[in-house]
């Protein structure tokens, strides 16, 4: 059963005459645009409340996300997209509240979220980019399964995931190649991947899988930072972005060798893939972005300050008490 903001999102597309996907996607466009203007135009006296509505559409973007992680079963991006709701609207509600004396580390926020939002919004709204960075990620995988004598693989032709249902190879896809003028299945465009012998390996590759998420939460964080020169926020993002992509490549390849080596292995009725990729995978992951946050603090505190202040309310909340940013 459908939640009713999602069932009420699908009925004002069916009632435009578009598919709900693609109402998903102007959601998340307006609240990119609304909290662009709310950081490129941060002196103008609308701004707060344009970056009002761009944290609830955010927010509303982000929750209708949480029906697709429930049914694949993953717990640690239904929490996240779930809870984006709610916190969207705090955010507009701050923003409203400090109108005539927006704190700096909000609209550091504003600009964190815009420039995390704009390279994903093109690679995956540009098919021909969409298509390099899902290939990029099957071939450095299998790659590294290689290398690493892991297992003999091949990738098998890229395959397009039909709205309407349905699996063709790219190669008889009649789409637009420069901009989706069609909306996709949730696979979108993947790359299976099979034994060198041919057989089939029940693990693809979808945009998902090639950690683009997590570089662009850094790339915004770091280019938002209006305050710190180029030079440092260049350095900051040589170091994060591809320390991302190399973990990321070791993460798919231990999915990949773990479902395909364990394929009868079950604990609770969880089978190897969904364990690998939504439990320890995914703690892998956020574990290791802690620790990229602590590594770039050093070079960047201005970004520790920011993320301070922003969580300044949930800690007094919560009755913790932490030192300024910037005290001892």
């Amino acid at each position: 059963m459908q939640e009713p903001l999602g069932l009420l999102v699908a009925a004002i597309a069916d009632s435009l005459g578009i598919a709900d996907v693609s109402l998903k996607l102007l959601i998340c466009a307006l609240g990119a645009a609304a909290l662009g203007i709310g950081f490129h135009l941060r002196n103008r006296w609308y701004a707060p409340y344009s970056s009002a509505l761009g944290w609830v559409s955010i927010g509303l973007f982000l929750y209708l996300q949480s029906a697709h992680y429930v049914e694949i079963s993953d717990p640690v991006l239904v929490l996240m997209t779930a809870s984006a709701l709610p916190v969207g609207i705090a955010l507009g509600i701050w923003e409203v509240q400090n109108w005539d004396d927006v704190p700096e580390a909000l609209v550091w926020f504003r600009g964190c979220v815009v420039w995390a939002v704009i390279p994903y919004y093109i690679v995956y709204s540009i098919p021909w980019f969409n298509m390099a960075v899902v290939h990029a990620t099957a071939w450095n995988t299998e790659f590294m399964l290689e290398f690493t004598g892991l297992g003999s693989y091949q990738m098998a032709p890229m395959m397009v995931d039909l709205l309407e249902g349905g699996e063709i190879p790219v190669s008889e896809w009649e789409g637009n190649r420069w901009i989706m003028a069609e909306p996709l299945g949730e696979n979108g465009f993947f790359v299976p991947l099979e034994h060198s012998d041919g057989t089939v390996v029940s693990v693809s590759f979808i945009l998902a899988c090639s950690g683009l998420q997590s570089m662009i939460v850094f790339v915004g964080a770091i280019v938002a930072l209006g305050s710190v020169e180029w030079s440092r926020r260049i350095r900051a993002l040589f170091i994060a972005i591809p320390t991302i992509h190399v973990l990321n490549v070791f993460r798919n390849a231990g999915i990949v060798w773990l479902t395909d080596n364990y394929t009868e292995w079950k604990f609770m009725g969880i089978g190897m893939f969904e364990f690998a990729h939504s439990y320890a995978a995914k703690f892998g992951s956020l574990f290791a972005m802690f620790l990229m946050a602590l590594a770039l603090f050093d070079l960047l505190p201005e970004l520790h300050a920011n993320i301070m202040r922003i969580l300044r309310p949930v800690v007094k909340a919560l009755g913790i008490r932490t030192a300024e940013p910037g005290s001892t």
